[in-house]
């Protein structure tokens, strides 16, 4: 092997056996278990709106969806349903037009609130859409649900068992922020038995103690878990607390599901608890002035709310955070980052090798083939086996 494609796996495993890192997760890593990503789940969400929703669901879905571009998907549709609502909010009639359909702001918000019930459905009891080789959906119901753990399960396993042995007495919470509504992270380490802070305090039903500026627990978890866009057990209830509920409990009294759309609405939502804080979260865990690693796996560097997060924290110059970015291939961002003054920090683990910073990619496969590493799968086989094994 050559010797500098071996440093670099070298520097890889030492880096993902780091004491102070975070983990940033994206809709990728559940697609496994049974969860779509958005764009299916948009065809999913659309699909009920025209058989069991209200008359005029889905023309005004497949309206607003015409006029986005063509890689939007049902985060952008929901940004621009609540841009419309407060332009039927400042309105005499109170109502906004769609296509010779006309909603009042009720109706508007009635209509927001099928759509998280729809998403949120679909994420619990999983969806698979039919694939290109011809085998048909599968579609999971509450009576029947498809959503499994096990990768999940091998992750936090391979995370906490294996890569910190020795080192769970000392070494500090991992962070790890997903932008994923599913639950599968939180089910996965208590199903392990590692202990984790997630911001709520109580036990199946939790409410939201944790707030905008209040710190960390320190050393008293082995990871913390923070949600960056809400989970599909997070409720908003009429005393404007946020409870974290059991799937079919009737209590306590809920006015809505709390999920954050990160595009157009994604300021005004974020200068807000809950996701003030989480977001508030992520920055401190990028700011620090000591040696840190970020990893990313399942992101696709989609969210520019996130990246410029990230970007920021980089570019200062006295940060010393380390980007490690588990991608199936190079992105406009990411090959823009990894040429900027402080790119060198940057590490991309794709299909076709390693880049570090402006050089690669190194550890490229044989002809023909491609790595699988920049998967969930392949993290995992990373952390239990060292990065050289998952290119020989």
């Amino acid at each position: 092997m050559d010797p500098t494609a071996k440093d670099n796996l070298s520097q890889l495993d030492n880096l993902l056996a780091a004491d102070n890192q975070s983990w940033l997760f994206g809709a990728g890593i559940s697609l496994d278990a049974g969860i779509p990503l958005m764009w299916p789940l948009t065809d999913r969400v659309l699909t009920r709106a025209k058989t069991e929703g209200e008359t005029n669901d889905f023309k005004v879905l497949e309206f607003i969806k015409t006029k986005l571009s063509d890689n939007s998907h049902i985060e952008h549709i929901l940004s621009q349903l609540s841009d419309h609502r407060a332009i039927a909010e400042r309105s005499k009639d109170k109502n906004v037009p769609f296509d010779g359909v006309s909603l009042s702001v009720d109706e508007l918000d009635a209509l927001h609130q099928r759509i998280l019930m729809w998403i949120a459905e679909t994420i619990r009891w999983g969806y698979k859409p039919k694939q290109k080789d011809g085998t048909p959906e599968v579609i999971g119901r509450p009576e029947k649900r498809i959503v499994t753990i096990d990768k999940h399960s091998e992750f936090v396993s391979a995370l906490f068992n294996r890569n910190q042995l020795g080192l769970a007495e000392r070494r500090r919470a991992v962070r790890l922020f997903t932008t994923n509504y599913d639950t599968l992270l939180e089910d996965a380490l208590a199903l392990g038995g590692f202990s984790y802070w997630d911001g709520f305090s109580g036990g199946a039903v939790a409410y939201r103690s944790h707030r905008y500026g209040d710190k960390e627990p320190n050393f008293l978890y082995r990871a913390h878990v923070i949600k960056l866009h809400g989970s599909i057990d997070w409720h908003l209830g009429k005393d404007n607390r946020v409870w974290r509920v059991r799937d079919g409990d009737i209590y306590p009294n809920k006015i809505s599901r709390v999920l954050i759309y990160p595009q157009s609405t994604k300021y005004l939502a974020t200068q807000r608890d809950p996701f003030a804080a989480q977001f508030d979260l992520f920055r401190q865990a990028l700011g620090v002035r000591e040696e840190n690693v970020l990893a990313t796996c399942g992101y696709s560097f989609g969210d520019e709310h996130i990246n410029q997060e990230i970007e920021l924290a980089l570019q200062r110059p006295e940060n010393k955070t380390t980007l490690l970015a588990f991608t199936p291939e190079m992105n406009q961002t990411l090959e823009r980052w990894r040429k900027e003054p402080w790119g060198k920090r940057v590490y991309v683990i794709a299909q076709d090798g390693l880049y570090a910073g402006a050089d690669g990619p190194h550890s490229a496969p044989a002809k023909g083939k491609i790595h699988d590493w920049w998967k969930f799968g392949g993290v995992t086989k990373i952390l239990n086996s060292g990065a050289e094994a998952c290119v020989l």
